[in-house]
């Protein structure tokens, strides 16, 4: 049985995950920012005060990862903890240095979602969204 490498969907998908983050990863270098970081900064700077469940929910990552980038992100100075008055129930805020980056990271992100949209309809781009949830819950 012979195996066209090129005609995996999930190999192209791949490899533009791979573009994406690199191109990403070279924005954010001078922010110290890594781009997974950036996903929950991401989170924070849409609503601030997520507990630590909702962001590995949200980014579908676990949860002993997630604890690891937001423990990172608290050493930089970008969010804190506080914890609730369940002590499993931690709540995460951004600090003042944090919302101060979304300032210069927000835009960033904008034009990196526009760069990557060019000449994509909007029909196109929900199409697309379609798919991917299809091609995800196949999986799952």
């Amino acid at each position: 049985m012979k195996v066209n490498f090129s005609e995996f969907i999930s190999i192209l998908i791949h490899n533009t995950d791979l573009i994406f983050t690199n191109y990403v990863k070279a924005t954010l270098y001078p922010f110290n920012l890594a781009p997974e970081q950036n996903l929950i900064m991401m989170l924070l700077w849409e609503q601030d005060g997520l507990n630590q469940n909702e962001i590995a929910d949200k980014l579908k990552k676990d949860k002993t990862n997630v604890a690891r980038m937001i423990s990172n992100l608290e050493q930089k100075g970008f969010i804190h903890r506080v914890t609730g008055e369940d002590r499993r129930s931690l709540r995460v805020y951004l600090t003042d240095q944090g919302k101060e980056l979304g300032d210069d990271v927000i835009p960033l992100i904008h034009q990196f979602n526009d760069l990557v949209c060019k000449g994509i309809t909007d029909e196109e781009i929900e199409q697309m969204r379609r798919i991917l949830l299809k091609m995800s819950a196949n999986v799952q």
